[in-house]
């Protein structure tokens, strides 16, 4: 896939670049996989912003996604779609009893394509079987977490995992960060890399553009007062933060530690951030 860009017709048009369409076969979805979406903007059921920045854009309906295929599923992709929802494209596939799915695309799917799912299912790229199944070396995607809950690790666009060793239980994978974890050999995970690899090469160009896509303008917290950020306040001309930097609610941001460690106790082999503490 390539990258399109702009005739500098305008200053937004200058440094703006588009995703290339061409592997997408269809512009209509299936509307049985569809549901509504509704625009929260942010904002939690006690209608709390939760999520700052975010409001208004385009109106965007769900694709249903299957991200468990069952075992012994036999499926031909019909058609490859764009999906508003995240960066990767979406397969359209058929199952043998006349069923259709909505999957993630990696790179080697086509239309008539033949996936299948299960121990048995042959190692080709695009086929989704356990990690006990697959070869220690190959590079997969769509990773369960845990066994029979579905696909939650490494699905967005350009994104591949390796499988590294196998050792009794458990399969060690090394992830798009750098980090290795230990997974169940039950887990189940799909051969290849995600398509549209060239997502993280556009360039936005405009302001209107991150609108339309429901991002509202951010605005720094040293140009704010000092009642609404702790960076604000302060007279005269430019400043810097004046402490360790963090949120409006006082909480630090720079190498704070968010997740819990009992939750990856003794998964973690390697961290993420081993590499960039060497360099």
């Amino acid at each position: 896939m390539a990258i399109k860009t702009y005739n500098p017709t305008t200053p937004g048009r200058r440094g703006m670049t588009t995703q290339d369409m061409s592997e997408v076969t269809t512009r209509k979805p299936l509307k049985s996989l569809l549901k509504s979406k509704k625009q929260n903007a942010g904002r939690n059921n006690a209608g709390r912003i939760t999520v700052r920045h975010r409001g208004g854009g385009v109106k965007r309906h769900h694709r249903l996604m299957t991200h468990n295929l069952a075992p012994g599923t036999v499926a031909t992709i019909e058609e490859i779609e764009y999906d508003p929802n995240r960066s990767a494209r979406i397969a359209r596939i058929k199952d043998q009893n006349g069923l259709y799915h909505y999957i993630l695309a990696d790179t080697s799917m086509q239309v008539g394509k033949e996936i299948r799912s299960g121990a048995d299912a042959p190692v080709e790229s695009s086929n989704r079987m356990p990690l006990a199944n697959i070869p220690i070396g190959s590079q997969i995607y769509a990773i369960e977490i845990n066994p029979g809950k579905g696909a939650q690790m490494v699905r967005s666009a350009g994104t591949k995992a390796q499988l590294m060793a196998k050792e009794g239980d458990y399969a060690q994978v090394r992830l798009p960060s750098g980090e290795v974890r230990k997974i169940r050999v039950e887990c189940t995970a799909a051969i290849g890399i995600v398509g549209n690899v060239q997502h993280q090469n556009v360039k936005i160009g405009s302001a209107g553009r991150n609108r339309r896509k429901g991002i509202r303008p951010g605005v720094r917290g040293v140009v704010m007062n000092a009642a609404d950020h702790p960076h604000g306040g302060g007279d005269g001309g430019r400043h810097g933060t004046g402490k360790a930097p963090r949120t409006p609610w006082g909480q630090l941001t720079l190498g704070y530690r968010t997740r819990r460690r009992k939750d990856v106790a003794g998964v973690i082999i390697k961290s993420r951030h081993d590499a960039k503490r060497k360099k």
